[in-house]
Order: C-alpha cells, then sequence, then structure tokens
C-alpha cells in the first residue's frame, strides 16, 4: 500500500506545480482563442494571471513567510544534545555520480548547519535521512552523497547515522523513529528548510518523536515589504516553492500523516 501511495504522490507531486500549470493553461486558452475558441480565454486569463499576479504583488513573500515564521529556534538548549537528524533534500545523486565530488543544491544550510552543530556539541550524533525518491530506484541515494559529503567535511565515522530507505518526509520520520528508537529525556534536532518545517515537524510527532525544530535556509527576511527587490524568476521559483508546501500540508493531514493542518509550536 506504501508503494502504491507513493507512485501516486510522485503523479501528484508531478502535476502540482502552479508555473507550469499556469504555462499550460496559457498555451490552451491561447490555441482555443486563435482556433476562434471564445472559452480559452478563461484558461488564458488564468495561466496569465498568475504570472502577472506573482510579478505585480508580494505573492511570493505572503505564501512563503507564515511558513517560515511558524517555528523559531529554541533560544536555549539543554547542555547534552543526543542528536541532530537532517532531512534530505540538499544534495545531488546524479551530479555527485557525474563529477565524482558531492554536489549540493539551494537547501546546502541543511548541511553546512547540520557540520557547526557537530562542532558545537561534541557528544551528540549526526543522523542523515534521505534515500531516494525515484519511483524506480538505482544508483546513489541521498544517504551515500551525504556520507561523501560529512565525511570529507571531517566528521568522524562513529558520529554519523545514515538511514537510507526514507522517500519522502513521512517516511523520514517514521524510519528514523524505528532505527533510533529515542528515549525520554533525550535532546534531539530536526534540520531543515524553514518553509517545511511545519510538515517534517507534523510528520514527526505523528511518527512519535519528541524533537526540537532547528529551521535553515530561510528565503524571506522580517519585512516582506522588500519583495520588489528579487527577481521575476526568484519570486516564480519562490512561490511555487511555496504553494507545493502547502499543498503537501493539506494533503499529508488527508492521510494522517500530520498532527494538525498546519503544525505549530
Amino acid at each position: 500500500m506504501d508503494d502504491v501511495l507513493f507512485v501516486v504522490s510522485k503523479v501528484f507531486w508531478a502535476l502540482a506545480r502552479p508555473n507550469t500549470l499556469a504555462l499550460v493553461l496559457a498555451v490552451a486558452g491561447l490555441l482555443l482563442v486563435w482556433r476562434g475558441r471564445r472559452a480559452g480565454r478563461w484558461p488564458l486569463a488564468a495561466g496569465l494571471g498568475w504570472y502577472a499576479a506573482v510579478f505585480a504583488l508580494p505573492v511570493a513573500a505572503l505564501l512563503t513567510l507564515p511558513l517560515e515564521e511558524r517555528f523559531a529556534r529554541p533560544s536555549t538548549l539543554p547542555g547534552e544534545v543526543t542528536g541532530v537528524v537532517v532531512l534530505g533534500g540538499a544534495v545531488e545523486q546524479e551530479l555527485t555520480e557525474a563529477h565524482g565530488i558531492p554536489a549540493i543544491n539551494g537547501a546546502a544550510e541543511r548541511m553546512t548547519e547540520a557540520v557547526a552543530l557537530m562542532r558545537r556539541h561534541p557528544g551528540a550524533k549526526l543522523v542523515f535521512t534521505g534515500g531516494t525518491a525515484a519511483v524506480i530506484p538505482g544508483g546513489p541515494t541521498e544517504a551515500d552523497t551525504a556520507r561523501r559529503l560529512f565525511t570529507d567535511l571531517g566528521i568522524p565515522a562513529d558520529r554519523l547515522v545514515f538511514e537510507q530507505m526514507s522517500r519522502n518526509t513521512h517516511e523520514n520520520a517514521v524510519l528514523t523513529h524505528r532505527m533510533l528508537q529515542p528515549r525520554p529525556g533525550e535532546t534531539w534536532l530536526l534540520v531543515t528548510s524553514a518553509s517545511h518545517m511545519p510538515r517534517a515537524m507534523g510528520c514527526f510527532r505523528v511518527a512519535g518523536w519528541t524533537i526540537l525544530p532547528w529551521p535553515v535556509n530561510y528565503t524571506t527576511g522580517r519585512d516582506p515589504g522588500l519583495w520588489w527587490l528579487w527577481p521575476f524568476p526568484t519570486r516564480l521559483n519562490q512561490a511555487e516553492w511555496a504553494m507545493r508546501e502547502w499543498i503537501g500540508l493539506v494533503a499529508y493531514r488527508l492521510m494522517g500523516r500530520t498532527d494538525a493542518l498546519f503544525p505549530g509550536p
């Protein structure tokens, strides 16, 4: 059943791309109008309307800011941190395999902050969770790339733990809990992008974790009024990412994978 849900979710996420859907609607509407079909005006207006809204209005900032501000880092931590759980999504397996050097993407702070936390807390474990999101698995997993990166950055092997079977955030939470069996009184930190933290925390709570959020990779400042300084392609990418997170929150809640529609502190 999990495999069926995974395939369905892959199809769903492939379609849940506002920029692509808007482009398809605009092109389809334009073709219909060109052929004299008045009904084509509606998809044309909807598709172009998305791009116009992102260009002329603070759509990206307003969609992203509530996600990134939902969870703040703890002001103080207990004296001893048991471990740091880092979610996949920041490494590029294919580029790593092609060029022989660990490749990371725009979510790189998930990895760099994890290394910084290891140095601040010398007794903590670093747990990376991430397999592959491919429908047909094969080749290196995210954990394989993360192992190379953390080793190259000097993290001792005895402080590293890798979970490489998970394919999404739900499985990140379930499989790491099953692997680590966290006990009462332990202090675990969850590292992921700030905009992804609400869905991640919801999943980890349902999986049985008591874990502290440690958000990274912020894309908005505290003043959304500066949105117009962002290049238009950046705004499009950010708006799409935020929309996909909001859609993911609804979908995960409907599937019972999170503890609330919009998990909070």
